[in-house]
């Protein structure tokens, strides 16, 4: 029986190490494509956001990247 399900692809966040050891997560998988997230940078602060909601996901040193992962969850 064939399988027609659509594969999720979600983002993953990659946030520099932490100046005090690994406080922040090098890579946090996001739910979403990477596609339904902005990178904004103002300063010395990078931030991510949902574009359809504003909300904020991340706040802090950077630089921040997003990649789509290389295998569905």
């Amino acid at each position: 029986m064939p399988i027609n399900a659509r594969w999720s692809y979600p983002a993953l966040t990659c946030t520099p190490q932490g100046r005090a050891g690994s406080v922040f997560p090098a890579e946090t998988v996001l739910p979403l494509e990477a596609e339904a997230y902005a990178i904004t940078r103002e300063c010395d602060v990078w931030g991510v956001t949902v574009q359809h909601s504003g909300e904020v996901l991340y706040s802090g040193p950077g630089p921040e990247v997003l990649v789509e992962s290389p295998a569905p969850f």
